[in-house]
């Protein structure tokens, strides 16, 4: 898309991951004392003196990974390097250079055409800056003092990244990726297939595929194109249940699992079509549902079943399971081959333009009005509960706020019906609405919603 890309590499524990969070001033990639934990790469959006470059971060080079996915994970680090219009080559300064280090700078002697800058990080202060000086032998470009711990260098390696950038000709090479796109969030259990979902979508092997559960530790931006609309889709790591969370790994990949259900657009909950719902699926749903978040439930593996199962079954098989989220639309794919992708990421498209939708105040309220008639609310000690008027006043998600005589004279039965009446006659039919009931200030002289449409409110 026109966008650079800087990749950091280095031998494990020199502090990448430290770096890459540092950069970002986000709480991106997992840290941890724990050699091999980035296997994925990691990536951020970032601008620095008016230009834009996606920071891409990487496992360890010379890391034996203790699930046998060595192999994978220095595909996706070649795969960076590769792609990369700036190599950060990270170096600990406290070590000094190790015989890996070595090892990085002959592999990088092959990158003929990419600048590299060697970052000596844990360069805590000026007394160390003798010991960091050790790595000119390494031969690899200019070489920066930096520490995460004390904030040192930050702005100076900023600077000497976008200096090192290529030179753009047209402002408009970068402005596709500028542009507003929806967020998909794929989440699930393990081994559901997600990994697998974002190779296809990026069509290259832009995640590692394997058999062992949660290969994904962290939750990975990755950035595409369809039909012409311009998509990130955040492959999260494959959860498990509160109890089975053992490990600093697990416990930050959870978080990182629930934070891109918090800032997605659109949730695509995957289940295996070979497997029941779990009640990690179920906890998944609950947060989807405390977030109101558009979502579909994505049937994955459906190849596998499909001679065995009908739909039909496992439609009723979801709606009987997640009863407080009857609106959600259901997919049923093959990620491996690509059956009925296009079809799944048209439909989060449409979600995402249903959750910015804004009724005005005339059509809800007619709306609203039409649902009291059908079916009016019931008494309450005798009386007729009251709403006097609706608006919505946000999008992402919808949010409507009626104001009516007293709000606890609505029940739970009650409001959801009121929901269900504004999905069936409102662009938003297939996402959470949030609703709330509030008194009517003593001010307002509005009359009440349900005594005459000659006396609606006017439009917004």
């Amino acid at each position: 898309m026109g966008l650079p890309q800087v990749a950091i590499v280095g031998r494990p524990n020199v502090g990448k991951s430290s770096i890459f969070n540092w950069l970002a001033q986000k709480r991106l990639a997992i840290v941890d004392d724990q050699a091999g934990v980035t296997r994925d790469r990691v990536s951020y959006l970032m601008c620095h003196g008016g230009r834009y470059f996606e920071l891409v971060d990487t496992g360890g080079i010379g890391c034996e990974d203790v699930d046998n996915l060595t192999e994978q994970v220095e595909e996706q680090i070649q795969a960076a390097i590769d792609s990369a219009d700036l190599i950060l080559f990270v170096v600990d300064t406290q070590t000094g250079a190790m015989p890996l280090d070595d090892e990085v700078a002959k592999r990088l002697r092959h990158v003929v055409d990419t600048p590299v800058l060697c970052v000596a990080n844990k360069t805590d202060n000026e007394a160390l800056d003798p010991s960091a000086d050790g790595f000119y032998k390494l031969g690899r470009g200019r070489l920066i003092r930096t520490s995460t711990k004390q904030n040192r260098g930050r702005q100076a390696l900023l600077d000497l990244i976008v200096e090192r950038l290529p030179e753009t000709t047209e402002d408009d090479e970068i402005a596709p990726v500028l542009e507003e796109n929806a967020k998909i969030a794929i989440v699930g259990r393990r081994n559901v297939g997600k990994s697998t979902f974002i190779n296809w979508l990026a069509g290259a092997e832009r995640m590692i595929v394997s058999e062992v559960p949660g290969t994904t530790r962290d939750s990975v931006d990755v950035r595409f194109e369809m039909d012409g609309k311009v998509f990130t889709a955040i492959d999260t790591p494959g959860l498990r249940r509160r109890k089975s969370v053992k490990t600093d790994i697990d416990f930050y990949g959870l978080h990182r699992a629930q934070r891109s259900i918090r800032r997605a657009d659109v949730v695509l909950m995957f289940f295996d079509a070979t497997q029941r719902i779990s009640k990690v699926d179920k906890q998944l749903c609950e947060t989807i549902a405390g977030q109101y978040k558009p979502c579909i439930f994505v049937v994955n593996k459906w190849d596998l079943t499909a001679s065995s199962m009908p739909t039909e079954k496992w439609v009723r098989y979801l709606h009987d399971t997640f009863r407080t989220m009857p609106y959600v639309p259901i997919a049923f794919i093959t990620a491996q081959t690509g059956r009925n992708v296009k079809t799944l990421m048209n439909h989060a498209q449409m979600l995402f333009k249903q959750s910015q939708s804004r009724a005005p105040t005339a059509m809800l309220n007619r709306v609203v009005r039409s649902a009291l008639e059908y079916n009016p609310p019931p008494l309450d000690h005798h009386h007729q509960a009251k709403i006097y008027y609706a608006t919505q006043v946000s999008t992402c998600p919808p949010t409507i706020v009626m104001f009516c005589k007293d709000p606890k004279s609505f029940s739970a039965t009650y409001r959801r019906y009121l929901l269900r009446a504004m999905r069936d006659n409102l662009e938003c039919g297939e996402v959470p609405i949030k609703l709330y009931l509030r008194s009517r200030d003593r001010e307002d002289s509005r009359d009440e919603i349900n005594k005459s449409s000659s006396r609606g409110v006017s439009s917004e």
